[in-house]
């Protein structure tokens, strides 16, 4: 194998180097790299999952991801016991609330938790207490998972379906890390009132205290240091005093704890315009829970479709939370168009960084990637001369793909 065709296959195996790089902040994290797996599970490789399908594709997507999970575990010698929860719209249509207590219950006592999607049409009109976002944030509150991993990795296979040139697109690999449990989606006072004009309003509250920016810091500080790349903080210092002291903890963690790192500060609206104008110039981003929201999901359109990125969110303790990156795309849903990938790969993350199960993190990787390079797509990867498949059928190529791949192991 040539250098070049070496470097090829290196990028091919989905998201597998972006991973790897994080493997050192994971393990700082978590007291064992894996924080709720007992040393006797990992033994038996045993292992207590609860499943969210959540709303919309969610139950499509999930059921082609478990498929792909228990082949690979009747491969690899790992049993499952997987135990289905509801969340957002789906609990609130059946329990009247978005997140029920014997789901949370559930999900503490797990292993790890595996999320589908939530949300839709039907109930965006819900008072707030009772939106399907509502039952994830208290999900991600309940877990205490602070900090969501969400990589950007332009695959050489589809390159050319980002919405940006080729020459722009091509080799970007980025790590976002946001924070997920503070800032104003959690901020309070917030509610509804009426202002000194008599007009009535809305407030939320951007809030942060000194431990949570310094945790999430740490977290993008260690990341990039195995990346061996620089790490951007983005805020918004000029305007918001909760940025004033984002920035000064992020400046004072790195001048105290990582002088090896590079540290860079950029303004929330500028990033979202470098991402788009030359994203390869950032490696590791760090922000907050506003901010990280608004551009991972700019990054993830940066590979060509939100359909094919997983993410993973970590806690000090306890099981992490594993999905991908999109929604619940309800206009699709029932209708075997939805792209499973994302949910696929989410999967692997959660065997690799949630259990510890590398090699069949592996095998589930490489199955995604044969099944590119076999040129399948789903509608929203669709272009010339490659062929469209549907929901179910991509999970079918993906378990006839197991069957005869092997992992390859990329040295980092």
């Amino acid at each position: 194998m040539s250098h070049r065709e070496g470097l090829v296959l290196m990028k091919s195996l989905i998201l597998r180097n972006c991973r790897r790089k994080l493997e050192s902040s994971a393990s700082r994290i978590s007291k064992c790299g894996y924080a709720n797996v007992t040393a006797a599970a990992q033994k038996e490789r045993n292992y207590k999952v609860t499943l969210l399908p959540g709303d919309g594709i969610g139950p499509e997507i999930m059921d082609v991801a478990v498929n792909v999970m228990r082949a690979v575990g009747a491969r690899e010698g790992i049993k499952f016991e997987f135990t289905e929860k509801l969340l957002g719209g789906a609990a609130l249509d059946a329990t009247g609330v978005p997140l029920p207590d014997d789901t949370l219950a559930a999900c503490r006592a797990s292993h790890a938790v595996f999320l589908a999607a939530i949300g839709g049409y039907k109930w965006d009109s819900n008072p707030p207490h009772l939106k399907p976002e509502t039952g994830i944030l208290g999900l991600r509150a309940g877990l205490g998972v602070f900090a969501n991993l969400r990589p950007a990795v332009v695959l050489p296979q589809l390159a050319d379906a980002s919405t940006l040139k080729r020459e722009i697109a091509e080799g970007v690999d980025i790590m976002i890390i946001r924070e997920l449990t503070g800032g104003i989606y959690f901020g309070k006072p917030r509610g509804f009132g009426v202002n000194e004009s008599g007009h009535r309003c809305a407030y939320n509250n951007m809030v942060y205290s000194t431990p949570e920016i310094d945790r999430i810091a740490r977290v993008g500080f260690e990341t990039a240091r195995k990346r061996q790349g620089p790490l951007c903080s983005v805020d918004k210092a000029n305007i918001l005093e909760v940025s004033q002291l984002w920035r000064e903890r992020v400046t004072a963690i790195g001048k105290e704890e990582y002088p090896d790192v590079q540290l860079s500060h950029m303004y929330v609206d500028n990033a979202a315009m470098q991402l788009v104008r030359n994203p390869k110039q950032f490696d590791t981003i760090v922000t907050g829970n506003l901010f990280g929201d608004i551009l991972s999901d700019i990054s993830a359109q940066l590979t060509g479709s939100i359909g094919m990125l997983p993410s993973s969110s970590i806690s000090e303790s306890g099981p992490g939370l594993f999905e991908p990156v999109h929604g619940s795309a309800p206009d699709i849903a029932g209708k075997d168009k939805a792209n499973p990938l994302a949910q696929v790969l989410s999967a692997a993350f959660l065997l690799k960084y949630g259990l510890g199960e590398t090699k069949a993190a592996d095998l589930i990787e490489a199955a995604v990637s044969t099944a590119l390079d076999k040129g399948y797509r789903t509608g929203d990867l669709m272009s010339s001369g490659k062929t469209l498949v549907g929901c179910k059928k991509m999970g079918e190529i993906l378990l006839e793909s197991l069957e005869t791949t092997s992992p390859v192991t990329v040295s980092t």
